[in-house]
């Protein structure tokens, strides 16, 4: 019955995004000096719901894995419109705001979790 909440699958997908989008902006930090660097971002989360979808299931061991699914985000070219006179296009301003993004991003999933956690072990009585 507990076994996979949506809710704690969404959190942790959004964690995950947000982590991978802060790994991807300490590299762009980290190559800002790098000529002809380009700047990566990641896509935007969007949240992947089983209620809006529908889904092939597998009705013997032998068919294919039906319930396989990834939520990763696919990391993608920035904005290459500011290159600089080397050809890099890293702005460190820009990537800061993203790092910010990120950050909070992690924490309001962070804090659905807590909070969804703190409604589950109250429905059960174990406050």
């Amino acid at each position: 019955m507990f076994d996979n909440l949506e809710i704690f699958r969404s959190a942790g997908a959004m964690a995950r995004h947000a982590a991978q989008r802060q790994s991807v902006v300490a590299e762009n930090i980290a190559n800002a000096d790098t000529p002809g660097y380009r700047a990566k971002d990641v896509t935007t989360f969007t949240p992947i719901s089983d209620a809006s979808r529908t889904e092939m299931r597998a009705t013997r061991s032998s068919h294919f894995d039906a319930g396989s699914r990834t939520t990763a985000a696919s990391i993608i070219l920035g904005d290459q419109s500011g290159l600089s006179p080397n050809g890099n296009s890293v702005s460190l301003e820009s990537e800061m705001f993203k790092s910010i993004e990120a950050e909070r991003q992690h924490s309001r999933a962070m804090t659905i979790y807590k909070s969804s956690l703190d409604i589950l072990r109250a429905s059960l009585g174990r406050r």
